[in-house]
């Protein structure tokens, strides 16, 4: 029986990591000024592409604990 490295907490972790990411993207590309240089573009995207980073690198460091039955 194998053993997988991580359990089901750390997988979610990783999937909220990823959606946040997307979501900052998402709010980057929303942004009506040229070029993208408004609020949206150059300080709420990146705080939320850089928070979603944050929760990957926590979900992949964080050690997975047993799981009780």
């Amino acid at each position: 029986m194998s053993k997988l490295p991580f359990n089901k907490k750390n997988y979610r972790m990783m999937i909220i990591g990823v959606a946040t990411v997307i979501i900052g993207f998402t709010v980057m590309t929303m942004d009506k000024t040229p070029h993208g240089f408004g609020f949206l573009g150059i300080t709420l995207g990146p705080i939320i592409v850089l928070s979603g980073f944050v929760i990957e690198v926590i979900a992949i460091l964080r050690s997975p604990q047993k799981e009780s039955k």
